[in-house]
Protein backbone atom coordinates (compact mmCIF):
# COMPACT_ATOMS: atom_id res chain seq x y z
CA UNK A 1 0.00 0.00 0.00
CA UNK A 2 1.69 3.38 -1.39
CA UNK A 3 2.25 5.94 1.03
CA UNK A 4 5.03 8.49 -0.48
CA UNK A 5 5.74 12.28 -0.77
CA UNK A 6 4.91 13.53 -3.96
CA UNK A 7 5.78 16.99 -3.73
CA UNK A 8 7.46 19.63 -1.37
CA UNK A 9 8.06 23.39 -1.65
CA UNK A 10 7.86 26.54 0.44
CA UNK A 11 3.94 26.32 0.65
CA UNK A 12 4.05 23.13 2.24
CA UNK A 13 3.84 18.58 0.80
CA UNK A 14 2.09 17.05 -0.81
CA UNK A 15 1.61 12.82 0.41
CA UNK A 16 0.12 9.86 -1.31
CA UNK A 17 -1.88 7.55 0.57
CA UNK A 18 -3.95 4.77 -0.76
CA UNK A 19 -5.89 4.51 2.56
CA UNK A 20 -6.90 7.88 4.52
CA UNK A 21 -6.29 5.11 7.40
CA UNK A 22 -2.47 5.35 6.86
CA UNK A 23 -2.57 8.97 7.74
CA UNK A 24 -0.10 9.41 11.13
CA UNK A 25 0.97 12.45 13.11
CA UNK A 26 3.98 12.61 10.71
CA UNK A 27 1.53 13.75 7.94
CA UNK A 28 0.84 16.90 10.18
CA UNK A 29 -0.33 20.15 7.56
CA UNK A 30 0.53 18.37 5.02
CA UNK A 31 -1.96 17.95 1.89
CA UNK A 32 -2.75 14.34 1.53
CA UNK A 33 -3.97 12.77 -1.52
CA UNK A 34 -5.73 9.67 -0.45
CA UNK A 35 -7.36 7.00 -2.75
CA UNK A 36 -10.09 6.81 -0.55
CA UNK A 37 -13.88 7.27 -1.20
CA UNK A 38 -15.19 10.73 0.00
CA UNK A 39 -17.73 9.43 2.66
CA UNK A 40 -17.68 10.47 6.53
CA UNK A 41 -15.86 7.15 7.71
CA UNK A 42 -12.87 8.56 5.77
CA UNK A 43 -13.47 12.32 7.28
CA UNK A 44 -13.41 11.00 10.77
CA UNK A 45 -10.17 9.95 9.55
CA UNK A 46 -8.95 12.74 8.07
CA UNK A 47 -10.07 14.72 11.24
CA UNK A 48 -7.05 12.65 13.26
CA UNK A 49 -4.21 14.70 12.42
CA UNK A 50 -4.48 18.67 11.61
CA UNK A 51 -4.18 18.48 7.64
CA UNK A 52 -3.52 21.41 5.12
CA UNK A 53 -6.16 19.43 3.18
CA UNK A 54 -7.30 16.26 1.86
CA UNK A 55 -8.08 15.18 -1.80
CA UNK A 56 -10.13 11.98 -1.99
CA UNK A 57 -12.12 9.84 -4.90
CA UNK A 58 -15.60 11.16 -5.41
CA UNK A 59 -16.36 7.31 -5.49
CA UNK A 60 -19.08 8.21 -8.27
CA UNK A 61 -20.64 10.28 -5.46
CA UNK A 62 -23.15 7.72 -4.75
CA UNK A 63 -26.64 8.07 -3.03
CA UNK A 64 -27.22 10.92 -1.20
CA UNK A 65 -23.68 12.53 -2.14
CA UNK A 66 -22.44 9.82 0.28
CA UNK A 67 -18.82 9.77 -1.67
CA UNK A 68 -18.40 12.78 -0.86
CA UNK A 69 -19.58 13.83 2.47
CA UNK A 70 -16.15 14.33 4.26
CA UNK A 71 -16.29 17.69 2.24
CA UNK A 72 -18.94 19.60 4.33
CA UNK A 73 -18.06 17.37 7.23
CA UNK A 74 -14.34 18.85 6.61
CA UNK A 75 -15.51 22.24 5.42
CA UNK A 76 -17.32 22.64 9.01
CA UNK A 77 -14.10 21.78 11.07
CA UNK A 78 -11.79 24.35 9.32
CA UNK A 79 -10.08 21.85 6.77
CA UNK A 80 -9.75 22.48 3.15
CA UNK A 81 -11.02 19.47 0.96
CA UNK A 82 -11.96 18.24 -2.91
CA UNK A 83 -12.61 14.88 -4.86
CA UNK A 84 -11.47 13.52 -8.00
CA UNK A 85 -13.34 12.38 -10.38
CA UNK A 86 -13.91 8.46 -10.14
CA UNK A 87 -13.85 8.29 -14.22
CA UNK A 88 -10.36 10.10 -13.92
CA UNK A 89 -8.44 8.51 -11.09
CA UNK A 90 -8.83 5.02 -9.68
CA UNK A 91 -10.60 4.07 -6.58
CA UNK A 92 -7.48 2.76 -3.78
CA UNK A 93 -4.63 3.95 -6.50
CA UNK A 94 -3.34 7.26 -5.22
CA UNK A 95 -0.44 7.48 -7.62
CA UNK A 96 -3.11 7.35 -10.50
CA UNK A 97 -5.31 10.03 -8.65
CA UNK A 98 -2.33 12.17 -8.53
CA UNK A 99 -1.11 11.31 -12.16
CA UNK A 100 -4.28 11.65 -14.05
CA UNK A 101 -6.71 12.72 -11.05
CA UNK A 102 -9.17 15.51 -11.96
CA UNK A 103 -11.02 17.49 -9.33
CA UNK A 104 -14.92 17.12 -9.50
CA UNK A 105 -16.00 18.55 -6.05
CA UNK A 106 -14.19 20.78 -3.69
CA UNK A 107 -15.47 22.63 -0.29
CA UNK A 108 -15.33 26.25 0.05
CA UNK A 109 -11.84 25.89 1.95
CA UNK A 110 -10.49 24.09 -0.91
CA UNK A 111 -11.36 26.52 -3.31
CA UNK A 112 -10.24 29.36 -0.79
CA UNK A 113 -6.66 27.26 -1.03
CA UNK A 114 -6.53 27.26 -5.09
CA UNK A 115 -8.71 24.01 -5.70
CA UNK A 116 -11.00 24.41 -8.23
CA UNK A 117 -13.44 21.65 -10.35
CA UNK A 118 -11.96 21.24 -13.55
CA UNK A 119 -7.70 21.37 -12.24
CA UNK A 120 -5.55 18.42 -12.58
CA UNK A 121 -4.44 17.16 -9.22
CA UNK A 122 -0.86 16.91 -9.64
CA UNK A 123 -0.67 20.27 -11.58
CA UNK A 124 -2.83 22.20 -8.78
CA UNK A 125 -0.94 21.05 -5.89
CA UNK A 126 2.14 21.54 -7.60
CA UNK A 127 1.89 25.12 -7.56
CA UNK A 128 0.27 25.15 -4.14
CA UNK A 129 3.15 24.10 -2.31
CA UNK A 130 5.55 26.00 -4.85
CA UNK A 131 3.99 28.98 -3.07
Amino acid sequence: MLKKEAAKGSGGRVILMDSITKVTSEDKGAIVVCASHGGTSSGEFALEVPLKAVIFNDAGVGKDNAGIAALDMLQKRGVAAAAVAHTSGRIGDSMDMWENGVLSHVNALGQAAGLTPGARVRTVLTQIVSR
